[in-house]
């Protein structure tokens, strides 16, 4: 209802402003009105790799596995219900990140949902920006990403070449340590411990740079496999879209057999793929360096629209075209790299697992960030790197646990995150529009020292 409701109220309340100046928002991105002298940590394209590096990960790959998986075709149409609303909400949530930051202890500028909660509402609101906090503490753990990357290297990898003792056809054969823990997946856990560690201990500016170099290059290895497959299937294109609008709207819809089922997967998938109105996107945003709200609104908008609409897209179309979604013996990124196997004999799955490893990798880095702002918010500037100790072992934790005890934990933290971003927003969003008819009255003018 937070999400999808409060989207629509969005979208309408603005009269679709972010749709109507998507071109701005490009023309921000490309660096058209830097400012380098203006608070911040990073430029607007940092802060779009950055937030990117989080979303376009496991949520596309894995991510809509699960959603065709459990809620069937339809599921799809609703992560792009999602996404269309979600730019409305990025716009939002975005521009209040920098209308409304604040400053930590040391003195430094922050933004993010804790900060206009309290800057834009007033010190009573605290209790709600702690909770946001508490929940992003947990929320922003990378626990899904090291999941899938040790799956998909088990299942693939390892399996096809019998190493460290695992066999996919005889489970039995796995190198199993008393505690019940598969030795690959401690030895794939701790390799990732030490990666992740020798980039987020450098902060965001760190993050933002290896984010901006890899991001790219993540997305375009991954679109160009994923349309290989469609393009040769390409006749098909139309019967599954078709499949996909009238699934949507089936009583006998999904695996689930339910409706409900379908819609409810559809939406927690494409709210974990984009993350609008959870909030991290704001933190990451609030970062950015510009003394206008505004923009930086227009260009977390364009995130759902890249993340969701286009890339989840298109692993949908694989999913479907080679028929890896109706195998009941897979789930997740296994599910994907079944796919890959058919769509790309022989080289396929490698790509995928090249691409798992760049997206799973970067949005670590990523998440890092958030959850030491959310420890900076309650504890302090001087303690927040303790989190990323607290960080790098759910990173273990994640490659040793199950996906279903993972997919259940983060769901609803991030369920608890929306919570309190989008109560703020909508409180607040008469404060976006206004500023917002300020600034485009001013850019009709011409009234920008750098147009």
């Amino acid at each position: 209802m937070l999400l999808v409701g409060g989207g629509v109220f969005f979208l309408f309340y603005s009269r679709f402003m972010p749709y109507r100046n998507f071109k701005h928002g490009i023309e921000v991105l490309s660096g058209k009105y830097e400012d380098p002298t203006a608070p911040g940590d990073i430029n607007h394209f940092q802060a779009l790799s950055s937030t990117l590096a989080a979303t376009v990960g496991m949520g596309n790959i894995s991510g809509v596995a699960i959603a065709l998986g459990v809620g069937g075709p339809g599921a799809i149409f609703w992560m792009w219900i999602t996404a269309l609303v979600g730019m409305a909400t990025k716009f939002f949530t975005c521009t209040l990140s920098i209308m409304y930051r604040g400053k930590d202890t040391s003195g430094k500028v922050q933004g993010g949902p804790m900060y206009y909660i309290v800057e834009g509402l007033g010190k009573k609101w605290k209790p709600l920006a702690i909770f946001f906090s508490v929940a992003g503490l947990i929320g922003c753990t990378p626990m899904f990403q090291s999941n899938q990357l040790t799956q998909i290297i088990r299942d693939t990898l390892l399996a096809d070449n019998a190493l460290l003792g695992y066999d996919v056809i005889l489970l039995s054969g796995s190198v199993v340590t008393e505690a019940g823990f598969r030795l690959s997946d401690i030895i794939t856990g701790l390799v990732l411990v030490a990666l992740v560690s020798m980039v987020i201990f450098g902060g965001i500016q760190r993050i933002g740079n290896v984010a901006s170099r890899l991001v790219p290059l993540m997305v375009l290895i991954y679109i160009f496999t994923v349309v290989y497959i469609i393009i040769d299937n390409i006749v098909d294109v139309p019967y599954y879209f078709w499949l996909i609008f009238t699934d949507a709207f089936s009583a006998e819809a999904g695996a689930g057999g339910a409706m409900g089922v379908m819609i409810s997967n559809g939406i927690r998938r494409g709210a974990f793929s984009n993350e609008a109105g959870i909030g991290t996107e704001a933190m990451a945003h609030g970062a950015a360096k510009t003394r206008e709200p505004v923009r930086e609104g227009l260009v977390g908008m364009l995130e759902p629209a890249i993340d969701t609409i286009l890339i989840c897209s298109m692993t949908a179309l694989a999913l479907l075209m080679t028929g890896a979604w109706t195998d009941t013996t897979v789930d997740g990124v296994t599910m994907t790299a079944v796919a890959f196997e058919a769509g790309v004999p022989v080289v396929g799955p490698y790509l995928l697992i090249l691409c798992v490893f760049i997206f799973s990798i970067t949005t670590m880095f990523t998440y890092s960030y958030y959850g030491t702002k959310c420890l900076n918010f309650i504890g302090g500037a001087e303690r927040k790197h303790y989190y990323n100790y607290f960080y790098i072992f759910s990173i273990f934790v994640g490659s040793v646990t199950t996906i279903d005890m993972v997919i259940n934990l983060v769901d609803g933290m991030f369920a608890m995150m929306a919570i309190p971003t989008m109560t703020a927003t909508l409180l607040l969003a008469p404060k976006v529009v206004e500023a917002s008819k300020d600034y485009f009255m001013r850019k009709k003018r011409g009234d920008f020292k750098n147009l």
